[in-house]
């Protein structure tokens, strides 16, 4: 009786019981343990600061001239001048902040509309899901660039208008995703037991399914920023968003408007599209190892050096390839 009662771990057993974190903790864990986690960080976090400081670290203002006409880099103006002889660091700064603003407002309508249809489409499945789907399969073959720069072209420019279009195109992806996650999660059992139990749409919905869906919708989020800055600096580019404002897309189209690379003056235009480009780049390291947390089998589409041992033969050692 006393070996059969007897429950306490040996302090062999404790040293090799497997410790860590759990829940929460496990995936912010394997978030902060991938390299890629820390550079898309760094490069994110460097961006927003700079855009946030930029009223107090700009070094002159975006409105007055403060140089000639595409003077080059020097001394008192780290990246020259622009073809208004305003300075480029300073445009830079300041363009960052209000083309950050634009891509989060858009991607938090588009993740609203998006997580609305992906959850309503898979949780009642039937009619809804058929009508839901049918509607994100018609805005899913529409070309986006195309169709927002007709309804950019038509309301007018602004960035109120460029901020509703893209929300309102961009949703299409989250849905279809956030609706096969839905799909999979009201079929188990424990949601299942609570229906039984005679618990309401609602409840369940909020309850049990969106806190299932809610990291893969903040994964989608953070890649969806990406996606929608880009968007924004396009149609800047094009000359449909407010030519008032100084976003990075306004910076390449006024340089490019005043002949910038004729007059062979890059600096006018390689700092906004390098902006662009890291913080699209920081964004999409971030929201890849956010994805890698939540669903470690993605590692395993990777492509990477793997050893591989053949079953050894009766009297021979294995051999590695």
């Amino acid at each position: 009786m006393s070996t059969i009662l007897n429950t306490t771990a040996t302090p062999e057993a404790a040293l090799t019981a497997p410790a860590g974190p759990t829940g929460f903790r496990y995936v912010l864990h394997e978030i902060m343990r991938q390299r890629s986690t820390i550079v898309g960080l760094a490069i994110v976090g460097l961006l927003l600061l700079s855009a946030i400081a930029s009223p107090f670290i700009s070094p002159y203002s975006v409105t007055v001239s403060s140089c000639g006409v595409f003077d080059p880099p020097s001394a008192a103006h780290w990246l020259g001048c622009d073809g208004a002889g305003l300075d480029v660091l300073s445009l830079v700064l300041h363009g960052g902040g209000v083309s950050m603003i634009v891509g989060l407002s858009a991607t938090l309508i588009a993740m609203t509309v998006g997580a609305s249809v992906g959850v309503l489409s898979g949780y009642f499945g039937g009619w809804v899901d058929v009508l839901l789907m049918r509607i994100t399969d018609y805005f899913l073959v529409v070309p986006q660039i195309v169709l927002m720069i007709v309804i950019a072209a038509v309301w007018g420019p602004s960035l109120f208008h460029v901020v509703v279009v893209i929300g309102a195109l961009m949703w299409t992806g989250t849905a279809r995703v956030i609706r096969a996650q839905v799909m999979s999660i009201r079929e188990r059992v424990y949601v299942r037991r609570v229906a039984g139990l005679g618990a309401g749409h609602g409840r369940i919905v909020f309850r049990h399914i969106l806190p299932q869906v809610g990291p893969l919708l903040v994964a989608n989020a953070v890649i969806a920023i990406t996606v929608a800055v880009f968007d924004e600096t396009a149609l800047a580019f094009l000359g449909l968003s407010d030519p008032d404002a100084v976003t990075w897309g306004t910076i390449m189209e006024h340089a490019f408007d005043r002949a910038a690379t004729s007059a062979g003056a890059w600096w006018a235009i390689a700092p906004a599209g390098l902006a662009v480009a890291f913080f699209i780049v920081g964004c999409y390291l971030v929201g890849r190892s956010i994805e890698d947390a939540l669903n470690p089998r993605l590692r395993v589409s990777y492509l990477s050096a793997h050893s591989w041992r053949l079953r050894p033969l009766v009297g021979k050692k294995p051999e590695a390839i």
